[in-house]
């Protein structure tokens, strides 16, 4: 095993040779003399020998220079100055190291001073003995100019019109909070809000009980309580001590009486019950619906328990025992003897008992039927149940209201259903508007959408016109000649037809009662509907026709 002694001599030949090569195939040792030291043989010969027979046995590989040399044997030969400012100190490559080019990796031959190359040498030598290897200089970065970028135009403008508008929106922020904060009106609560308040000291039910100043803390002490009671007699006999000034007490047998000022009296005060508000949202129950089955077993099972009372009463003597029920297919069985003696009479007598029971059915049906006038409240009162669940809006849109039996109707059934709203008649096109209650307005939605044959005429004769006076005025009792677009003499409305516009939920009633009107202009229907804000649906209506 060699030495490192030993493998650094070697090093030392190899590269002498290799420098001698590199000159001309010259032989020797490194220039300068005494820089590398021989061993048993002769190094320079033996190289030769080497290059003669092409051998590559512990030589660098045939070729040349062309061949990359091992890094070990890289910048064996550079000298590193530090480069200088011009100012005296370094610039910007301070503690840089600029070193010569390698002569190895250049085209033409390099000369080496002998005390430089011993120097390298003895660096590179030390370098690779400690395993490390040779410093290699950074190659310098290429240096890109910067391209100009300008500005578009009105950039900084619309910064200063963001900036300002944010200052303005702050400024009002601020001044709503403090008109909202002198209000006592915060949006935000703050943490106080959410605390939960300390029980007070004394609470106000037992206020009247305690002494001035006094606590619950203070039960134990002597005068905390303004009346204390004790037990004076063994008979029972109640002394009540008064501790406040202004109060006198009465001792009586069992009892005790004070004056008006008392706080111990004999009334008792009772808070008066108030309804939780949530019971008025829970939804009324709907009503069940039963089969036939099932309701003929109720009946039957109702009709046995009233059966099972009045027998029970029967037993005690509370109501007489009813006669019994003779009818034509049991009066032998019931009457027997008597049935058989005189049957003509008999039968007449069951003949009369069925016809009176049979008007005792008729009357208790009678009883139990609504008068008309209850007929009509029970429908009102329905219709307003229905309207306060909540309000429903229909609109349709008519070709034409020419037919007066279509006029009539949808008045009529918006009276009968307690519907509100307008018929708004036009020469080219007609808006009826109704509201109420969903029961009500799904009626009505059939009317109109199925049951009403919207073609169908009836020639109305027009009225004759109205006579006009000396001064060219209508005579009292005539608002008006009539309109000749109500009236149709062909007895079908072929092109005539209904459009449903809105269907839907309202906050609440926009009409007081049912009406119609007539406008001859669509200025004055939009003027008209502009009342209740209702003005787009016949822009709506006109844009379709």
């Amino acid at each position: 095993m060699s030495t490192a002694a030993e493998r650094l001599a070697a090093l030392r030949a190899r590269v002498a040779a290799a420098v001698n090569g590199g000159q001309g195939g010259q032989s020797g040792g490194a220039p300068g003399g005494g820089g590398s030291q021989r061993t048993g043989h002769d190094t320079g010969s033996s190289f030769g020998n080497d290059l003669a027979s092409k051998r590559t046995t512990g030589l660098p590989p045939s070729g040349g220079l062309n061949v990359p040399l091992h890094p070990a044997l890289e910048n064996l030969n550079a000298t590193f100055t530090p480069a200088a400012s011009k100012f005296g100190r370094s610039g910007k490559n301070n503690g840089r190291r600029q070193g010569r080019a390698n002569p190895y990796l250049d085209s033409s031959p390099a000369t080496v001073a002998g005390a430089d190359a011993d120097v390298v040498t003895s660096e590179a030598e030390a370098a690779a003995a400690a395993g490390f290897a040779p410093p290699t200089a950074p190659a310098p970065r290429s240096r890109q100019s910067k391209q100009l970028v300008f500005n578009e135009k009105g950039k900084y403008i619309q910064q200063g019109i963001a900036l300002r508008r944010q200052a303005a929106l702050e400024a009002m922020k601020k001044r709503i909070a403090d008109q909202a904060r002198k209000a006592g009106m915060d949006e935000i609560p703050g943490d106080k809000n959410f605390a939960v308040e300390a029980p007070p000291d004394i609470e106000w039910i037992d206020q009247g009980y305690f002494a001035e100043g006094k606590t619950y803390d203070d039960l134990d002490t002597p005068g905390c309580l303004v009346l204390t009671a004790k037990l004076a007699t063994p008979e029972g006999e109640i002394r009540m001590d008064t501790e406040a000034e202004g109060m006198e007490g009465v001792e009586g047998e069992g009892k005790t009486s004070h004056g008006e000022d008392c706080i111990i009296t004999d009334l008792v005060q009772h808070p008066i019950p108030i309804e939780p508000p949530q019971d008025k949202l829970i939804p009324t129950a709907k009503p069940m619906y039963l089969t036939k089955k099932e309701q003929k077993k109720l009946r039957r099972q109702r009709r046995m328990a009233d059966l099972k009372e009045n027998q029970a009463k029967i037993r005690l003597g509370l109501m007489p025992a009813p006669p019994p029920k003779v009818k034509r297919s049991n009066l032998m069985r019931v009457l027997g003897e008597e049935a058989v003696q005189d049957p003509t009479a008999v039968e007449a007598r069951v003949n009369r008992e069925i016809a009176n029971r049979f008007e005792q059915h008729a009357e208790v049906n009678e009883s139990r039927k609504l008068t008309k006038e209850q007929r009509l409240e029970k429908l009102a009162s329905n219709q307003d149940k229905d309207a306060a669940k909540g309000m429903h809006m229909l609109i349709f849109r008519i070709a034409t209201l020419a037919n007066g039996q279509h006029r009539f109707k949808i008045w009529k059934n918006a009276e009968q259903l307690a519907l509100t709203g307008v018929c708004v008649m036009h020469p080219k096109a007609c808006l009826v508007i109704v509201e109420g209650g969903e029961h009500s307005i799904n009626k009505y939605r059939k009317l109109m959408m199925n049951r009403i044959d919207w073609t169908h005429n009836i020639p109305a004769t027009m009225p004759p016109p109205a006579p006009v006076s000396a001064i060219g005025s209508i005579p009292d009792g005539n608002r008006g000649p009539a309109r000749e677009w109500l009236a149709n003499e062909s007895e079908s409305l072929p092109n005539n037809n209904i459009r449903l516009i809105f269907d839907g939920e309202t906050k609440g009633r926009a009409f007081r009662k049912w009406s119609s009107k007539v406008c001859d202009t669509d200025r004055e229907a939009f003027d008209f509907l502009a009342r209740t804000k209702l003005e787009s649906f016949w822009t709506q209506a006109r844009s379709s026709s």
